[in-house]
């Protein structure tokens, strides 16, 4: 199912996708059930981060998963996204039923990537799918984990032809055909969008609104305004969550030391980032590794 991967270039260990032997490089379906025999307990509760993707929907049962140290509660018919560089950590399997489906983005064709939101970092993890629509995308799961066992059953390039154009109708649907959990957000504005899309690029390099102002040809109270009325969060503190989201993945799933994850994420020095760390979640950078590696979810 995943291999482990050391990157030389930035110091982390990864979890990579390894095909089961034999089966088309790029998905795998699997039951909740295989993956309890087939992964240890401490090593799923352990934080992952992957460079492929995870789809999980359950049958019967109730699960924990956190993704990006918030858990999520997953119920019957419901269904939790995880993207590559995200960092999961699994709840308890022993009462959970239902379906793993794992995959590499570039697996699916471009269309469908574009169409599904395939690569976008803020999508929503756990959606539900509204009641009319809870069939179509049940069909399309098991139209797709039946068609990964029936390797065999034909030549290997249209059995992964298939598979592949199953899997986008899977992810389609998922996109499109269901609701994030909560209520709904307004539309974002393109304001919003832009900035949004140039923290994601570039919050390792600078956390002030104003270069992000600059570069963008807004005034800073522009942005601030954007991103208050669509995720209801100052510009300032936007940025802020996004280097502290990395921060915890770093110190979550690697053993880099705090002194290194301050240079990669732009520190002038480690007391400038553990302050910064501390100011914004109460806990010393090492602290926080200790305590999200010694935590197992629900």
């Amino acid at each position: 199912m995943v291999k482990n991967r050391h990157d030389a270039d930035r110091g982390i260990e990864e979890i990579s996708f390894a095909a089961p032997a034999g089966t088309p490089a790029g998905v795998e379906v699997l039951s909740l059930v295989d993956l309890r025999h087939r992964v240890r307990i401490e090593r799923l509760a352990a934080p992952q981060r992957p460079d492929f993707h995870h789809l999980i929907t359950l049958t019967g049962g109730s699960l924990w998963h956190t993704v990006d140290f918030t858990a999520y509660a997953l119920e019957p018919g419901s269904w939790l996204w995880v993207r590559p560089g995200q960092v999961q950590q699994w709840g308890d399997l022993t009462h959970a039923e239902g379906t793993l489906i794992l995959f590499r983005q570039d697996f699916l064709d471009p269309a469908t990537t574009t169409g599904a939101h395939v690569e976008d970092p803020h999508a929503p993890i756990l959606r539900r799918p509204l009641p009319e629509d809870a069939r179509v995308l049940r069909l399309a799961a098991d139209h797709l984990a039946a068609e990964f066992h029936a390797l065999g059953r034909l030549p290997l390039e249209i059995h992964t032809a298939a598979l592949r154009h199953l899997l986008a109708v899977l992810v389609l649907r998922l996109a499109h055909l269901t609701a994030p959990v909560g209520s709904p957000a307004p539309e974002p504005d393109t304001t919003y969008l832009r900035f949004r899309d140039a923290v994601e690029k570039d919050f390792a390099r600078t956390r002030r609104v104003e270069d992000y102002a600059d570069a963008l040809g807004y005034s800073a109270r522009t942005l601030a305004r954007a991103t208050l009325a669509s995720v209801g969060l100052g510009a300032k503190e936007f940025i802020d969550r996004r280097v502290v989201l990395e921060a915890k993945r770093l110190l979550a799933h690697s053993d880099q030391s705090a002194a290194r994850i301050a240079d990669r994420l732009g520190f002038s020095s480690p007391t400038h980032f553990s302050k910064y760390f501390h100011q914004r979640t109460g806990q010393t950078p090492i602290a926080f590794r200790e305590t999200v590696r010694g935590h197992t979810p629900r």
